[in-house]
């Protein structure tokens, strides 16, 4: 078996007395979809942050290609450039139009202008015609679909994905969801912390549903959500899917 693009060992996390990561494994393959399932406040945002860097981790080790980029003293910008993330709330400058939006940090951290990178990039994913708009002219599907656009154009290795549905109306997750599926079938190596069951259900290679700060139970889709062998992913999965 090939080495894993990303791998946790015994990832901890804590805020102040709250242990929210207890102790994560978890081996992710170049150009697999892992989808996080589980309930509110267990663990499937601050595992995403730790990924990137965004929060420190307390204990244990996260490894790139067999690096160790939780180690201190690693150098962060290196590490969030080859590992994208992208948030429930948009987050745009709403002084800048998308196009805007997109080529900033591109400029700012790239050192390089990516304009036909973009122009692309907005093409590619159904938003030609609205790269010159503010984000108050677009809808929330398509300023969250800027959102997975800006991550794009860093070029990154590794897309993390933060219940990026969560802030749509009903009749919008659909179109962001259609990204998600050109990326799959793209292969790009990605991790979702979701509440859509059936994108998850549908699209995964794998599902890991945590709870308490770990991982439960993983495995392939139709084993998780046909046969879950662990009481606790049974009742999860009753209470959502009734």
């Amino acid at each position: 078996m090939p080495d894993p693009k990303l791998s946790l060992r015994g990832v901890q996390k804590s805020f102040g007395d709250n242990a929210v990561l207890r102790g994560i494994d978890l081996d992710v393959a170049a150009g697999e979809m892992v989808c996080l399932i589980g309930a509110s406040g267990s663990g499937k945002s601050t595992l995403l942050r730790c990924i990137n860097q965004l929060e420190p981790i307390d204990d244990g080790a996260v490894w790139l290609d067999r690096i160790d980029i939780s180690e201190p003293g690693r150098d962060l910008s290196s590490v969030r450039r080859r590992i994208g993330i992208v948030f429930q709330s948009y987050n745009l400058f709403p002084h800048m139009s998308a196009l805007e939006n997109v080529l900033l940090a591109p400029r700012r951290v790239l050192q390089r202008d990516s304009t036909a990178e973009a122009e692309a990039l907005f093409a590619r994913f159904g938003l030609a015609e609205h790269m010159r708009k503010y984000p108050d002219q677009l809808s929330g599907g398509q300023q969250q679909r800027v959102a997975v656009i800006r991550a794009l154009a860093m070029q990154p290795e590794i897309m993390l994905f933060d219940e990026i549905t969560a802030a749509l109306d009903p009749e919008l997750v659909g179109e962001v969801l259609q990204v998600l599926r050109q990326l799959r079938t793209e292969g790009m190596t990605m991790i979702l912390a979701t509440h859509e069951m059936g994108f998850a259900r549908e699209l995964a290679d794998r599902v890991c549903f945590m709870d308490g700060g770990v991982i439960v139970e993983q495995g392939p889709p139709e084993q998780i959500f046909s046969a879950p062998q662990v009481a606790r992913t049974q009742a999860f999965l009753r209470s959502v899917l009734r």
